[in-house]
């Protein structure tokens, strides 16, 4: 089975993850995982980290001669945080060394600080925001572009849009997956928006966050396209594709809720309003819907349309104008410590999504056709789909 981990913190050496279940074969495009990495860097409405790093990744097990050999995948990103500290050490009485590691004994809202010191009995909370920090989906995307490159092998494609920034969203219509897929070329991603108009009215809503020294938060969209039916199952709960996708997006930093299809909407809407009517390509052999409500998703199975999950994001936590909070060790209120941080991070959340929804397929497609090595894996697919074919 395809599983993964990370480990690191925010502002440590670096971040290290681990991927085990890959089939041996698999060409590894290192400029692609690397261009993943840059994309989840960027949008409006970043804060001075990015300014800061510039990641890429280092394959240091189960990759020769830029392909996968079947044994556990161990990637390593350097945090260039971590470098600039310890030059910085190095030179007395500097600033950016004092500053790097100092305690953070005012709790901020909405993010892991108190709940992860009471659960840990940490009297700081920077080691609890060390690894809350959403610096950690770095390690996901390298992992989710190998996921990626796996799923495209068997015609299969992952990419995100921006449906909402704050109170601006994109009108109710049809996104064809191919502008949405263009969007990953896009040097400046800007808010990552189909809808050019829409997108200028999403930039306005940042200014306003910004002017207010506030932050703003969002839904993005992750489509998958081409996805064979009959991936999950409806034969228990944890295998059910939907539940395992909406755990999976629900786990990044600052996503609050998850939605597959048109989840709410339908929920006011009547049955005959909702559910997908099915008709026949007699051409192609294939059956087919009308429509896509249920985002491809029927039972806990895949059915053959495309995947639909949108990922709702709760404002960023830390904010330049501090909410109330209290000091750890005199119990006085006190306003909310303050650290570097974005305004919006809604696009990177998508590329974070992207990732998550990637690794989920590529595990599940691996339940479904196994393999060791790429061409074992393939012919397993092939034989599903003429039968697919044939029903």
């Amino acid at each position: 089975m395809l599983r993964f981990q990370t480990a690191g913190e925010s502002h440590g050496q670096g971040l290290v993850a681990i991927l085990s279940g890959l089939p041996a074969g698999l060409r590894v495009d290192f400029q692609f995982v690397n261009r993943e990495l840059k994309r989840r860097m960027g949008g409006y409405g970043r804060g001075g980290r990015m300014k800061i790093e510039s990641d890429t990744v280092q394959f240091l097990s189960g990759v020769r001669h830029g392909e996968t050999i079947g044994s556990p995948i161990a990637a390593l990103i350097e945090n260039r945080d971590w470098v600039n500290w310890r030059e910085a050490m190095a030179v007395e009485d500097s600033p950016a060394a004092s500053e790097h590691y100092k305690p953070l004994d005012s709790p901020r809202p909405g993010h892991a600080d108190l709940a992860g010191c009471l659960k840990f009995n940490l009297p700081d909370a920077r080691y609890v925001l060390e690894r809350a920090s959403a610096r950690e989906t770095a390690a996901r995307v390298a992992l989710g572009a190998l996921a990626k490159l796996f799923l495209r092998e068997f015609g299969i494609e992952v990419a995100s849009h921006v449906v909402a920034v704050g109170r601006v969203a994109l009108p109710h219509h049809e996104i064809a997956f191919d502008a949405i897929l263009a969007l990953r070329d896009r040097e400046d991603p800007v808010l990552n928006c189909a809808d050019p108009e829409t997108e200028a009215r999403m930039r306005e809503e940042v200014d306003r966050a910004i002017r207010e020294r506030d932050s703003v938060g969002g839904i993005f969209e992750v489509v998958a396209h081409g996805v064979p039916p009959g991936l999950g199952s409806c034969a228990q709960w944890d295998e059910r594709l939907d539940g395992q996708l909406a755990q999976a997006v629900m786990s990044i930093q600052a996503v609050k809720g998850v939605e597959v299809g048109d989840a709410v909407e339908s929920a006011a809407r009547f049955g005959s309003g909702v559910h997908d009517e099915i008709g026949y390509d007699r051409g192609a052999r294939r059956f087919t819907r009308r429509s896509n409500r249920a985002g491809g998703i029927e039972g806990g199975m895949s059915n053959g349309e495309d995947i639909v999950v949108r990922g709702h994001l709760k404002p960023i936590s830390t904010l330049r104008r501090p909410l109330e909070s209290v000091d750890f060790r005199t119990r006085e209120p006190v306003k909310a410590a303050y650290e570097r941080s974005d305004v919006c991070v809604v696009p990177a959340a998508g590329v974070a999504g992207e990732a998550m929804v990637a690794l989920i397929l590529a595990r599940a497609f691996l339940e479904k056709f196994g393999g060791d090595s790429m061409g074992e894996t393939r012919r397993n697919f092939e034989g599903f789909c003429n039968q697919v074919r044939a029903f």
